[in-house]
């Protein structure tokens, strides 16, 4: 392993396993793992198993406790961190101050105090933060930064974005941890950090104030109730009612989520297959956003988690014309199948309408396969291949990790108060 980037890896839970394939596989020339790290030893000797089927050979394993001993003992260059949102900064300040580069899964993390520590870490360290944006990589994604910058449409004055979660996808944020907003900040947070993402990348801007409503309105027990539903469970997991809920996850006829979550949950109770139509939700599955940037666009944003289908529509307006963009994405459960599946493209669309001409399609790079568009492939290309420069400019910093997750914070603030909310309140960005 002389030679190669050593990287440690914290949170061995469903998307663990996109890193460290990544670097047991294609990546193993010049990258390595050296330890893991998770509050449960079940996960990680998981993890260990799939490393050593693929080549890569066991690694020590270390409890979260000893996050510290972990640094000291196996010497990272850099930390992966894919735990739960609401510890992304503990593992991120302590890894900076241990002497290590990060590497966190999005969002950066969840409130305005956390992400204050996270800048605070950077400064006091003068290390590096990379949030995991995949979907700026998405061929998709890219061609329209281009054609905006380009000026296809001349100055962008509003945005109409509309994301659809379908009852798969959507429906498992409110089986797991994220159902409670004080472990992933609500879907605005946990899931709509990629989608503000986008919008700042695509219009190379920030948002100045924000104004949001939400609800839940489908999942949860009450809503169930008010359409007749009589029978209820807390858990699929050997419940007879859930037998009959197409909504149910069975754990026990999934591999790779049984060994992660069924053979895990002795060591600390966690149930990855709660009922969607439980008590205990605390995070909306209806939500709409109005976002003006600092550059004087404003954004009309949607956020449904029981759609029919999987994906988004964007259209641009501009001085010079529109643009619209509609992507649909295959239905998965996250960890429940085939990782390179997970929101792959079944059909995707740009269509340019300048003023005064006619409208044309615009030719989209085909993917080179992988997850979310192809963009996870290209991504972990810029993560651990041998560095190029990027003309898009898509690698994003710890200031881009804050920017996203700052429209989602001033969304559930305006959520809370019923009142428009500057972002400039809750945290000053530099720059």
């Amino acid at each position: 392993m002389a030679g190669k980037k050593r990287y440690a890896l914290v949170g061995t839970g469903g998307r663990s396993s996109f890193f460290y394939t990544a670097i047991a596989t294609d990546y193993r020339a010049t990258s390595c793992i050296v330890a893991l790290c998770d509050t449960n030893q079940t996960r990680m000797n998981y993890a260990n198993s799939r490393l050593a089927a693929l080549g890569h050979g066991t690694v020590p394993t270390f409890l979260a406790a000893d996050f510290d001993k972990m640094i000291e003992t196996t010497k990272p260059d850099e930390v992966i961190v894919t735990t739960i949102d609401r510890t992304h900064h503990t593992y991120i300040v302590r890894a900076l101050e241990l002497g290590c580069n990060v590497v966190t899964e999005k969002p950066m993390t969840i409130d305005a105090p956390r992400c204050l520590d996270i800048f605070s870490a950077v400064e006091r360290t003068g290390r590096a933060v990379r949030v995991t944006f995949n979907y700026r990589y998405a061929p998709h994604n890219t061609k329209v930064f281009e054609l905006l910058r380009a000026g296809a449409i001349g100055t962008v004055t509003s945005v109409h974005f509309e994301w659809l979660l379908n009852t798969s996808h959507g429906a498992d944020y409110f089986r797991r941890w994220h159902r409670d907003k004080r472990n992933s900040g609500g879907l605005l947070v946990h899931k709509s950090t990629h989608h503000f993402d986008l919008v700042n990348f695509w219009l190379q801007t920030r948002p100045l104030s924000v104004y949001a409503q939400g609800d839940l309105k489908f999942y949860g027990r009450e809503n169930a109730e008010k359409r007749g539903v009589t029978r209820f469970y807390s858990r699929a997991h050997g419940s007879e009612a859930a037998k009959a809920d197409p909504f149910a996850l069975h754990l026990e006829t999934i591999p790779t989520l049984k060994a992660l979550y069924l053979d895990a949950e002795h060591e600390d109770g966690y149930h990855r297959d709660q009922s969607v139509f439980g008590d205990g939700i605390s995070i909306e599955d209806t939500m709409s956003v109005l976002v003006r940037y600092r550059n004087g666009a404003v954004m009309t944003y949607s956020l449904t988690a029981y759609a029919p289908w999987e994906g988004f529509r964007v259209n641009f307006n501009g001085t010079g014309g529109r643009l619209e963009v509609e992507v649909v994405e295959n239905s998965y459960v996250n960890s429940g199948g085939d990782p390179a599946l997970e929101g792959s493209i079944e059909r995707r669309s740009i269509l340019l309408r300048p003023l005064f001409e006619p409208p044309r399609e615009i030719e989209i790079a085909e993917a080179s396969g992988g997850a979310h568009g192809g963009g996870d492939r290209v991504l972990l290309q810029d993560l651990f291949g041998e560095p190029v420069s990027d003309e898009y400019m898509r690698a994003a910093s710890h200031i881009d990790g804050a920017a996203s997750i700052l429209t989602g914070i001033a969304a559930n603030r305006s959520i809370a108060t019923g009142q428009v909310v500057y972002v400039d309140d809750i945290l000053k960005l530099p720059g």
